[in-house]
């Protein structure tokens, strides 16, 4: 998953803790090994390097691609899993290495999720385009660790925390909350906010890992796909709490893509957030 990952059990049975951490940890690699850009050898690898063909897909990828179809519309393109081709011009490794403007404009024809043909059975890209689940892949699988451990564990609260994307299955003995901090902006490792939480979801995003500086001025790792930049204006960090992990992953993305209107978007959606400039 590319960031620390851990679940928090509330329960003093060893054997069961063992069992669920066993569980979590099956389930988030064969997500991994699935869905990640990173291996060579997994479906999504296929569908990149299929060379304009099609690929056959199982009704897991299925709806999980129809949900970012979802997601492309709601967001007017801006949240396209086409866009990851960016990556090949901007490195947000905290350097001054702004790529040139050509170097961009090469890409853009790569981009546009309105391209890529989708049904229950196939996929088909055109040639050159590639796919990116950065963008709910871990959220995901976030969800779908937290379902396995509500299934296998009726009535112990879990907490599945995978790189502060975070599900909460159900309150702690005596109707509890959990306490779950909002990492800070600044470097001084405190955290900027601490939450009480019985259940649901919780998301963040930001450039307080992922960012350029050059001359001053700080570039986040939140690109627009339709012009190949990073959002500007935009809160450094956004947190947002709805029913499930995907959910609140997907609404602080979008956020994060709305600039200085990052604020306004999120009163519209009525969910609790926090952000952070």
């Amino acid at each position: 998953m590319g960031s620390p990952c851990e679940l928090l059990i509330d329960s003093i049975d060893e054997q069961l803790a063992h069992h669920l951490t066993s569980l979590a940890y099956d389930e988030s690699k064969r997500i991994e090994q699935k869905f990640s850009r990173y291996k060579a050898d997994n479906l999504l690898h296929q569908i990149n390097h299929a060379a304009g063909l099609e690929v056959a897909i199982d009704d897991e990828t299925h709806r999980l691609l129809k949900f970012a179809d979802t997601c492309y519309h709601l967001s007017d393109g801006m949240f396209d899993l086409s866009s990851g081709v960016l990556r090949k011009a901007w490195q947000f490794d905290g350097s001054d290495r702004v790529p040139s403007a050509d170097t961009v404009n090469q890409l853009l024809p790569l981009i546009g999720w309105s391209k890529v043909k989708l049904s229950t059975k196939h996929i088909q890209l055109p040639i050159g385009m590639e796919l990116d689940l950065g963008g709910i892949g871990k959220e995901y699988a976030v969800d779908s660790v937290a379902k396995q451990c509500t299934q296998e564990a009726a009535g112990v609260s879990v907490v599945v925390n995978f790189g502060g994307d975070i599900q909460v299955t159900q309150a702690r003995v005596n109707e509890q909350y959990w306490h779950i901090g909002i990492e800070s902006i600044t470097d001084d490792g405190a955290a900027a906010k601490l939450l009480k939480i019985k259940s649901g979801g919780l998301a963040t995003s930001g450039d307080s890992r992922r960012f350029l500086l050059k001359n001053g001025k700080r570039y986040s790792h939140i690109l627009n796909p339709l012009t190949g930049y990073p959002i500007e204006d935009a809160p450094r960090s956004v947190t947002v709490v709805a029913s499930h992990c995907i959910q609140a992953g997907l609404l602080a993305t979008l956020a994060l893509l709305q600039g200085p209107a990052a604020e306004s978007f999120l009163q519209s959606q009525n969910v609790q957030f926090w952000c952070y400039r």
